[in-house]
């Protein structure tokens, strides 16, 4: 696929664009360990992705749920106040100024989750940068969990652009793999992954950081 500047770029949310620190938080203030929440959020995605390779599906937020209290003894309440916990986070510092050069440069915005409608909204604006998002999109409205192709190819098709000229941008490599697997042009960044695993389709773009992701997608040809 020859890559060409997108039209729009749609941002992973969970990790890529919001900072988990408040999940820890409360885990630990409900006296678990501060490494949990890798666990649990590890589980959580397993958890999301078996129901969709069986054919079933789950709301991330009972899929966090499940793979809480698989991980540890709290009660249903405490479980549901650490999941509440997602409408609580902030953005990573390097956020605001990656969003702020897309938009500058004439490209639209959006973010693309498969978690809970409302934790992008909230995160975006605690941080200030609502007014730079065009639209935030969550694909439990399409009852579908990310890497599945149907998740990019919808995103596409309610921005009203072609798979080609839409990008990715995550610190996920599961899902810039999903994404290119779609059509999609796709950014990779590290935060809690180290590299980009062999076995997934090469990403399109490489970068140390989300500023770096941004930039190489802004120096592709426009046509």
């Amino acid at each position: 696929m020859t890559l060409v500047r997108p039209e729009v770029v749609a941002f992973d949310v969970n990790e890529t664009l919001l900072d988990l620190a408040p999940v820890r938080a409360r885990l630990v203030e409900l006296d678990q360990p501060a490494d949990l929440l890798s666990t649990v959020f590890a589980r959580t995605l397993l958890t999301g992705f078996a129901t969709a390779a069986a054919g079933t599906w789950c709301r991330f937020r009972d899929a966090f749920d499940a793979a809480l209290a698989q991980a540890c003894d709290l009660s249903p309440a405490d479980r549901a106040r650490v999941a509440d916990t997602f409408l609580e986070l902030v953005p990573h510092p390097d956020v605001e100024p990656a969003l702020r050069r897309l938009t500058a440069a004439g490209v639209r915005v959006v973010t693309l989750t498969h978690g809970s409608p409302g934790v992008a909204e909230a995160g975006l604006e605690r941080g200030g940068v609502t007014p730079l998002v065009q639209r935030s999109l969550s694909s439990e409205v399409i009852r579908a969990w990310k890497p599945a192709p149907a998740v990019y190819l919808w995103a596409a098709g309610v921005c009203d652009v072609p798979p080609e000229r839409m990008a990715l941008v995550a610190a996920h490599a599961w899902d810039v793999h999903g994404a290119l697997r779609a059509g999609l042009s796709g950014a990779w960044f590290p935060r809690s992954e180290r590299a980009y695993p062999a076995v997934y389709d090469p990403a399109a773009l490489v970068a140390g950081d989300l500023a770096g992701a941004v930039d190489a997608l802004l120096a592709l040809p426009t046509a």
